[in-house]
């Protein structure tokens, strides 16, 4: 099944029992927005919360990075996320942060869940059900688990960028790439990894914030400089829009596209990882 469904897909099943819709909405810091008081304000009917930055590794000071597979059993088994349902999640941008959730379920070996294209801002224009306040799903039992293959980490990049295995894509503005803009976190150099290309993640969506179709992304990719024949290694600021990236490529077919999980923010403040400026 395709890595993203229509509203219209979901509208047609929403309320079954073997489908569950899950809000992902998150905001950069610099936004001043709250995901979660949004969402008590107005979400897709029957729609639970996932907070990335709760369900997320607490003892680092890194943001939201990947928690421990029994933790993050616990965390999606209270959001009653069965490993047997069909899993569709969402955010109010379009497509963002919704794609960072479905990469996480992925990688916590969930096989069954997809992005809504165009998010809540679609499903609101087209006059599609939502409501208010808590939803309270029913708990299940969530057996741990983890896809090894979909996670990249610092030493993993270390070993990439002196082997050449596959293609670090950067999801970040170009001008954050080249260096010339400073980075938004403090203390982080500016720059990129070496042999890095460049696709910021804004140019695989639609201005009506769906995903854009199967021909135009292999066009974007193949502008950037990225061969797809080959394996590739997402990367971003913190890990949310690698995963937009490594959602356009799972349209194409690539559904194994691994997202480095520290992305700059991690790296960025390595005082031995090497870093270039530049195109």
């Amino acid at each position: 099944m395709a890595p993203v469904v229509s509203t219209a897909w979901l509208a047609e099943r929403l309320g079954s029992p073997d489908v569950r819709v899950v809000d992902g909405s998150w905001h950069m810091p610099a936004e001043a927005r709250n995901g979660r008081e949004e969402h008590l304000q107005r979400h897709v009917s029957g729609a639970v919360f996932f907070d990335i930055d709760h369900v997320a590794d607490h003892d680092t000071d890194l943001p939201h990075m990947l928690p421990t597979p029994q933790a993050f059993a616990e965390a999606a088994g209270a959001l009653g996320l069965a490993r047997d349902a069909q899993i569709v999640v969402y955010d109010v941008h379009g497509i963002r942060s919704a794609a960072r959730v479905w990469w996480t379920l992925r990688a916590m070996g969930y096989d069954k869940v997809h992005v809504l294209d165009g998010g809540l801002r679609k499903w609101l224009a087209e006059g599609r059900p939502v409501e208010a306040g808590e939803v309270r799903p029913q708990p299940v039992a969530v057996e741990p688990r983890f896809d090894p293959g979909l996670v990249r980490s610092a030493a993993d990049v270390r070993e990439i960028l002196a082997s050449g295995a596959a293609r670090m894509l950067d999801a970040r503005a170009a001008a954050r790439f080249t260096g010339e803009a400073p980075e938004p976190r403090a203390g982080l150099r500016s720059g990129h990894m070496p042999g890095a290309a460049n696709l910021p993640w804004e140019q695989v969506i639609a201005a009506d914030g769906t995903l854009r179709p199967a021909d135009e992304l292999k066009a974007t990719f193949e502008a950037a400089g990225v061969d797809l024949a080959r394996p590739i290694v997402t990367t971003c600021g913190s890990g949310v829009t690698a995963s937009v990236l490594a959602l356009a490529l799972a349209r194409l077919g690539l559904d194994r596209t691994a997202v480095y999980d520290g992305s700059w923010t991690e790296w960025g403040g390595l005082p031995d990882a090497p870093v270039v400026t530049g195109p």
